[in-house]
């Protein structure tokens, strides 16, 4: 199948002012979108009004709107064998528009983080959902703060400084990548379009998680957990999704595995030993409710608990970003801030920016305590990293440092070329520092 994203292909693209665009899946956009320009093409002569225009304040607001940043998460797991067709026309689509952030495509669906005006970042989706499979995209919008705001539009997409470091995302560039997963957890057998367990919307979560028969589970892994979890919670301090299987199975008596056990040996009254078995690992639980940030690796996870035994198996729907979004804080038993995977680093209630910083040498949260420490060296290391650095990785991070410094990107204006610059009329080559640094 051909994809493209020209007009003719997304044909019912609003095309007059002020459309309202919903839809009728419970987990498209939390408000509906305000599409305040027209994408019809021009055509005959415009007449210019003699009399002065007359001021609408709500078209005004309306346009106001369009052209506010959001960020906007999304996934659909699919049977999606041809992903690899979506790439380049998707890549396109989001550089027309300046939408920016991360989009993975794999044969099992779609993930991505964007992040542009309304308007741009509607448009993207629905040319992600003209393909029928990938229809019903799970989202989570959250706001961008007026400060954000100005970083991104302070700069031009031809600027060679980008949006600057604490942007959302960098400014016109986005990442469309292909991958085996759009979540990895290393397990091509579990598959959520197959099986997966009972959404919970955040409204009834609370009365889940504090039933006594109800065994909260935090899916995502330790870096994130340090910041904040849900009041009770299991943390599986896991480094990596691929390694909550492993964890799952250490820590529960699985219903295939009841023979895994260890032998221990007892001595006797007559002095020689005999062999005694020791069950490893707790009952399973009568009900398991697990949550993460957007809800998708929940979808793997409860898949796995499934396939292993597990009766049932909760999930938070629209994750951790849904929960503070639509319960008060008054209300929540959220204890912390949710790390979110932009350069917003974390957020809190209302989704709103949270406190915390990100290590540029091992992209771990830092607070600023953290930064008050020895081991913090901006861009280069934190307390969580700096004993696992070598110095020649330390060294290699403070070039990369400098050249951000310098030049407001990595490799410069230039990104590590060698320009040719004209010097009275004679050519010069000038070094700049190489990207490969």
């Amino acid at each position: 199948m051909k994809l493209t994203p020209d007009a003719s292909k997304i044909s019912h693209l609003p095309l007059c002012s002020n459309h309202r665009v919903s839809h009728s899946n419970s987990h498209s956009f939390p408000h509906s979108l305000a599409v305040s320009k027209c994408f019809s093409a021009i055509t005959d002569s415009i007449l210019v009004p003699t009399t002065p225009q007359v001021r609408n304040p709500e078209i005004e607001s309306n346009d106001s709107i369009s052209q506010s940043l959001v960020v906007v998460s999304f996934y659909k797991f699919a049977d999606f064998p041809d992903h690899a067709e979506m790439r380049k026309p998707l890549k396109e689509l989001c550089e027309e528009l300046h939408v920016s952030g991360g989009i993975i495509l794999a044969s099992e669906g779609i993930n991505g983080s964007i992040c542009g005006t309304r308007e741009s970042v509607e448009r993207v989706l629905v040319f992600i959902q003209t393909d029928n499979r990938l229809k019903g995209l799970r989202q989570v919008e959250s706001p961008v703060s007026p400060e954000e705001e100005a970083i991104h539009h302070g700069h031009t997409s031809s600027s060679p400084l980008a949006a600057g470091e604490d942007a959302p995302f960098r400014w016109d560039h986005v990442r469309v990548k292909l991958k085996k997963e759009i979540v990895s957890l290393g397990m091509p057998t579990v598959s959520p379009i197959e099986r997966v367990g009972k959404y919970v919307n955040p409204r009834e979560w609370n009365a889940l998680i504090t039933d006594p028969d109800t065994v909260v589970i935090d899916v995502r892994n330790s870096y994130e957990t340090r910041i904040g979890k849900f009041k009770g919670a299991v943390d599986p301090c896991t480094t990596a999704f691929r390694e909550f299987p492993s964890w799952v199975e250490d820590k529960f008596q699985l219903a295939e595995s009841d023979d895994r056990c260890t032998k221990v040996e007892v001595n006797v009254s007559d002095g020689s030993t005999e062999k005694e078995t020791e069950s490893q690992g707790q009952l399973m639980p009568p009900r398991v409710a697990m949550y993460c940030t957007g809800g998708i690796r929940c979808e793997k996870a409860s898949s796995f608990l499934l396939s292993k035994g597990f009766k049932e198996v909760y999930h938070l729907e629209g994750g951790i970003l849904k929960y503070l979004e639509e319960v008060p804080k008054t209300e929540s038993l959220w204890e912390g801030e949710c790390f979110v995977f932009d350069k917003r680093v974390s957020v809190e209630h209302g989704l709103v920016e949270g406190t915390f910083k990100l290590c540029y040498g091992c992209k771990q949260p830092v607070s600023d305590t953290d930064m008050e420490a020895p081991e913090w060296e901006y861009g280069v290391s934190c307390p969580y990293c700096y004993s696992s650095k070598s110095e020649e990785e330390k060294e290699r991070a403070r070039a990369r440092q400098r050249q951000f410094e310098t030049w407001g990107i990595i490799g410069g204006p230039d990104k590590g070329r060698r320009p040719t610059l004209k010097t009275d009329g004679v050519k010069s080559n000038v070094t700049r520092p190489s990207n490969s640094v």
